[in-house]
């Protein structure tokens, strides 16, 4: 089944310049074995449809269940450069939690709120 990212983890975010650093914590260790075989870089910069013009790395924090995104050239230049207001790092880490990823029916009743899931 797939559920929104948001049914998972939560996340946090920060920017500097043109660079929107994203991080998204599983809340449980089995999920974040989910979000590291299926959140990857390519496919996080996808979701963002071009909003992200740069670079996107993934780092692994595997000792507290998160992913840290470091997305260069994310904020249209820079917060104080641009005129698109909503592309600050905050809206960006809210943006991430409608990603979809497949989950396992055994894990459906750890999902966090009520998960509408869609059959894969």
């Amino acid at each position: 089944m797939k559920v929104l990212l948001q049914h998972l983890a939560h996340t946090r975010s920060g920017d500097k310049g043109n660079t929107s650093n994203i991080a998204v914590f599983a809340y449980e260790p089995a999920f974040y074995a989910l979000l590291k075989d299926q959140l990857t870089a390519p496919r996080f910069k996808a979701f963002y449809r071009g909003a992200i013009t740069g670079s996107v790395t993934r780092y692994e924090m595997d000792n507290i269940h998160a992913l840290n995104f470091v997305a260069n050239g994310a904020l249209g230049g820079g917060v104080s450069r641009s005129l698109c207001l909503d592309n600050y790092g905050k809206a960006l880490a809210s943006a991430v939690l409608g990603f979809e990823i497949e989950v396992p029916e055994a894990l459906a009743s750890r999902l966090a709120g009520k998960a509408v899931l869609a059959a894969a």
